[in-house]
């Protein structure tokens, strides 16, 4: 699905059906049909177009957004054996709980910020005219193991950025996870027309530094004294990736 793809939707009907279940995260079709106030066959047809056309997906009875649903591929090693795919909004509380458990000692303020507002708006993936955020997760026997974030600015000066974060728990470390999670998430920005992808960490998380700098990042920047961590100031390194062409990807 296109970025912005939403604005397309010319049906006024189809527009309300699609802006509702996008502000829910998930909602039962039948409960979508009642606020709104559809008859059901109206309703049924309305839905069937926003299916057909890539808008909404149906999981079980629950509505969701299909932002470039990617059904998952299986990633098998003598090492590992995981699966990277689409985040659903059934995955919300492991995602956030992953999230969380990358970040919760102050190594990685980015991405505990993002999981604050999982946490806040119960919702995960956007695609509106004020913000869009596209999540892939990792996931070994249905356990999110690990994530890829996007965030996608629709003001027309920074359209061509975005700011991605990416982890995995640690116990799932060293199997090719984090490597694999970077890369679909660089080569997602890139396909829908993304330049260059930024990310930020407090100097002290030396392991994630290296990790980027090993795929082809590069320090743009040093914040000096930005972050207050435990009562010590640490300063943040900014992160940054050209992905213009496929000769930018160095994931």
């Amino acid at each position: 699905m296109e970025l912005a793809r939403r604005v397309a939707i010319e049906n006024r009907d189809r527009k309300d059906i699609y802006e509702h279940v996008e502000r829910r995260g998930s909602v039962p079709a039948e409960d979508v049909r009642q606020e709104l106030g559809f008859e059901p066959a109206a309703f049924g047809h309305h839905l069937a177009v926003l299916r057909r056309d890539g808008y909404v997906r149906k999981v079980g009875d629950e509505l969701e957004i299909a932002f470039d649903t990617d059904a998952g591929t299986v990633h098998e090693s003598d090492r590992s054996r995981f699966t990277i795919r689409t985040a659903r909004q059934a995955d919300l509380t492991g995602l956030v709980g992953a999230i969380r458990q990358v970040a919760k000692d102050g190594s990685y303020i980015e991405a505990e910020t993002v999981a604050d507002l999982l946490d806040y708006e119960e919702i995960i993936l956007r695609n509106n005219e004020v913000e869009s955020r596209m999540f892939f997760v990792a996931t070994v026997e249905d356990q999110v193991v690990g994530w890829v974030h996007l965030e996608l600015p629709e003001t027309d000066k920074l359209k061509h950025t975005a700011r991605l974060t990416v982890g995995v728990l640690e116990e799932y470390r060293g199997r090719g996870i984090g490597e694999t999670l970077l890369r679909k998430g660089t080569s997602w920005a890139r396909e829908h027309g993304f330049e260059k992808l930024y990310n930020s960490v407090p100097a002290t998380n030396t392991d994630a530094v290296s990790f980027l700098e090993a795929h082809g990042w590069t320090r743009e920047a040093t914040r000096k004294d930005h972050y207050r961590i435990d009562g010590e100031y640490v300063d943040e390194v900014m992160m940054a990736a050209s992905i213009a062409s496929p000769d930018g990807d160095q994931s």
